[in-house]
Parts: structure tokens; sequence; C-alpha cells
């Protein structure tokens, strides 16, 4: 299991689904456990743990299940810590 420092998930950095598809753009983190992705067509932003994340470089962040499961399972609000 990769670990994943928080710190290197930046602001505009494209979300990358298993199959190497962008589902969604960086935020910013929400806590130290939380990413929160740019706002949709629909002006919604949508939440995702950092435990889906598998991998980061430079320029995507890289999460470990289908673009359309991940849609499904993100939250539209922050969970309450």
């Amino acid at each position: 299991m990769n670990i994943i420092n928080a710190s290197e998930i930046k602001p505009d950095m494209s979300v990358v689904c298993s199959q190497d598809g962008e589902f969604a753009k960086v935020d910013h983190m929400e806590g130290d456990k939380t990413i929160k992705l740019m706002k949709d067509k629909y002006g919604q932003h949508h939440f995702i743990p950092l435990s889906w994340v598998t991998s980061t470089d430079n320029q995507q962040v890289k999460v470990d299940r289908s673009g359309e499961q991940a849609m499904k399972d993100w939250a539209i609000t922050a969970p309450i810590i």
C-alpha cells in the first residue's frame, strides 16, 4: 500500500481514474484526508478521500477506481471530522 502525503496534492492537478481518464481537477485539500474537487459544469464541488489515491506526480492524482465508479462514490459535502 502506497502512503500518499497530502502535501503532494496541489490545486489544478488532474484527477485520473484507474483507466487513465481525467474525471476532475483538484480544488484543494480539505484537511489532511479529503480532496475537494473543482466545481463541475453544474457548479457543484465534490469530495473524495485521500485513501483512494494510488499515486501522484507533478501534474496528476491517480485513484484506485474507474471514473464512473468514482463519480458514483464521491460526496457532495465534506466529511465531518
